[in-house]
């Protein structure tokens, strides 16, 4: 087998698909790129048995077809330090030797077989497919990924939630002490369908769509999904089970709200979070009228701030404490320039929305409280 390719187009590629191979493969050919020769398209795959992400780029002056693997760290290396200019690859079809021309010198290393790869079993005939444009599943994903748990006790919570009705697709994750729901009211379905999202192919599509502004297509059963746009596809093992019932946990009635400006309450929080006790990393906020103050402390260390915040309050005096590590992650992602804080008592959870949606969104963030013990 023979052909010419772009230096840069088959490092851009090798680099998009590599995320999916794990530092430590259960088979030693999953330590590899998967390439498929046929006509003037080269495919490449990468997989780790539960994540496979398959993409192609264009070749020339091609001799031959065929199945080999390449090892990926011994093929990437020496590609990130060629400048933009066209590649001969020669792969010896007895031995599977493999020999790279370059401009000013070549390189040759050891191929291996392709019939060895495992293949992907197909979708089954039940399975439910979806168009989605790029953007929003990069939206939703974006939104929601930080909020995962990582729970080996409840494997459910470790992946993004998809929530599909006939009236809005929903992105839900949570760890057990902060929420995400975001719903896109433009995503409509035929019928009511769900699925749990991993974290590591969700981290993939993440990097894989910032740049895309085509419609993916999803296609999914109880087992696997498939994610295709032009540019890729990637096939994951899903998780498996009953995602909790997320609406219940929500309070329905807050009557304490205060609107604040994000930027500045963020800010606040980055400020006194160093102040807070390392274990705990708990912060108070004390809200009056039109009034927040945030207030962080270290007994052991005899370390103390506050912050006081311009806000929207009318309601009764209310006293709350929250993690500040996860009131700053949700602050950071939402992307308004006011956030409502809503609140009922001090023990139950506080909702944080933000005072302007984007088009078509219904974002929702959840956080449990701490006890301030005062």
């Amino acid at each position: 087998m023979k052909f010419n390719v772009s230096s840069m187009a088959l490092l851009s590629a090798l680099q998009s698909t590599s995320k999916v191979i794990a530092s430590k493969s259960t088979l030693p050919i999953l330590d590899s790129f998967l390439f498929n020769l046929q006509g003037e398209t080269l495919t490449i795959t990468a997989s780790d048995v539960e994540t496979r992400l398959v993409t192609s780029v264009d070749v020339v002056h091609v001799e031959g077809s065929g199945l080999f693997a390449i090892d990926a760290k011994r093929l990437l290396d020496p590609l990130k330090e060629l400048p933009e200019q066209p590649l001969t690859f020669d792969i010896n079809d007895d031995n599977m030797t493999v020999n790279v021309d370059y401009e000013n010198g070549k390189f040759n290393l050891p191929g291996q077989k392709g019939d060895a790869y495992p293949q992907q079993k197909p979708l089954k005939d039940s399975s439910v497919r979806l168009e989605i444009e790029s953007q929003i599943l990069l939206n939703g994903i974006n939104r929601a990924l930080f909020a995962t748990a990582d729970d080996e006790l409840r494997p459910v919570m470790n992946g993004i939630y998809f929530d599909i009705q006939p009236e809005n697709l929903t992105f839900v994750a949570s760890d057990g002490h902060k929420l995400v729901r975001m719903r896109n009211l433009s995503v409509q379905a035929k019928e009511r369908a769900s699925f749990i999202l991993p974290k590591k192919p969700a981290n993939i599509l993440k990097s894989l769509l910032i740049k895309n502004t085509e419609t993916a297509e999803v296609v999914f059963d109880e087992n696997n999904a498939y994610v295709k746009t032009s540019s890729f596809e990637m096939i994951c093992r899903l998780i498996e089970g009953r995602y909790p019932n997320y609406d219940a946990v929500i309070p329905a009635e807050n009557p304490n709200n205060a609107t604040i400006d994000r930027i500045s309450f963020y800010a606040a929080l980055k400020r006194i979070a160093s102040f807070s006790n390392q274990a705990s990393g708990l912060v108070k906020i004390q809200l009056s009228e039109n009034k927040m103050i945030v207030f962080a402390q270290d007994i052991d260390f005899s370390t103390s701030a506050e912050e006081k915040i311009v806000c929207q309050y009318m309601a009764a005096p209310l006293n709350i404490g929250f993690k500040v590590s996860s009131l700053i992650e949700i602050l950071s992602n939402i992307s308004s320039e006011n956030v409502i804080l809503q609140l009922s008592d001090p023990s139950r959870a506080g909702v944080i929305v933000p005072a302007e949606n984007e088009e078509n969104e219904e974002l929702l963030m959840l956080l449990m409280p701490m006890s301030l013990n005062d």
